[in-house]
């Protein structure tokens, strides 16, 4: 929902400002535009992010198809780089030696007027569930965007909020236009929204390769993987634990575990599988594989919960 919320955004700004880019021929404008069509584009392949990477696990692909989501998410991330960030810039550059005035500045501060309640809107819907999911997990609502594996919700998280920043920096530079009679002001905001989308697209580049080459869960989840597999009555003490985003909210996890009592080799397996079975029904674990640990290894410490 957020994204599809982010798309319609997206597709009715990126119309009004490429109305009033025509009009007032504003390269801050023209900028914008830009920025809200790579948007509008990138929410496409974030949903196709969403439906791929929710695809059920079969034989050929038996951790899931989790990570297709990253896949998609870096190839919109891609777009906000090359369509966004890039087409700005150069434009802008090209707008440097420009003279021509701002023509019909009004057009442009009210379709940027829109434009931000617009994104505000969207950009309230991600702050809201971002900082709803960060409460729960203890930690700071920028902290939560930046390591979660919701790949979608980081990116309209950003997308929205770089659109946001961008409306103020286009606004800045048509009004110094106007203030100065200097064209140029309104040239350097257009590179300033490329450098600010270059930026962006740098962050969700670098998150979503993270998890494509394997990004380890954060220390906290760890700890509470491993307290949770303690406080089985069958599990005495856990001596190695591997915990491996394979898609967005999507854990695969490898522990070796010293079970109580001392039972026969059949019996142990049975109780292995069958607490490998259980913890497989929490709706984060894609698939839990437990082997028996060695005598002689120290147990792991997850300390106690805050």
């Amino acid at each position: 929902m957020t994204v599809v919320i982010a798309f319609l955004a997206n597709i009715l700004v990126a119309l009004a400002k490429t109305v009033a880019a025509v009009i007032t021929s504003s390269a801050s404008m023209v900028a914008e535009a830009a920025h809200s069509w790579a948007d509008a584009g990138n929410e496409v392949f974030l949903l196709i992010a969403d439906r791929r990477g929710a695809r059920t696990k079969d034989a050929r692909h038996p951790l899931g198809y989790g990570r297709s989501a990253f896949v998609w998410s870096l190839i919109a991330a891609f777009g906000i780089f090359t369509a966004g960030s890039i087409v700005s810039i150069m434009h802008g550059v090209q707008e440097l030696s420009d003279t021509g005035p701002v023509e019909s500045p009004a057009v442009a501060y009210t379709v940027l007027g829109i434009a931000f309640v617009l994104e505000g809107a969207s950009f309230t819907q991600a702050m809201v569930k971002s900082r709803r999911l960060a409460k729960e997990r203890g930690s700071s609502t920028w902290d939560y965007v930046l390591e979660t594996s919701d790949t979608t919700l980081r990116a309209v998280f950003f997308e929205d909020m770089a659109a946001l920043i961008g409306l103020g920096i286009a606004a800045g530079a048509i009004a110094l236009h106007q203030i100065t009679g200097v064209a140029a002001w309104d040239a350097v905001g257009s590179i300033l929204v490329g450098i600010l989308l270059g930026v962006v697209a740098i962050i969700l580049i670098g998150r979503n390769i993270a998890f494509l080459v394997g990004s380890n869960a954060s220390p906290s989840l760890r700890d509470r993987v491993g307290r949770a597999l303690l406080s089985s009555e069958q599990i005495q003490r856990v001596t190695y634990l591997h915990i491996e985003y394979v898609g967005p909210n999507r854990l695969f996890i490898v522990a070796e575990v010293d079970l109580t009592g001392d039972a026969r080799e059949h019996d142990v397996a049975r109780s292995l599988r069958a607490i490998e079975q259980q913890i497989e029904q929490h709706p984060v674990v894609e698939t839990v594989v437990l082997s028996l640990s060695v005598d002689d290894e120290a147990s792991l410490d997850f300390g106690t919960p805050s």
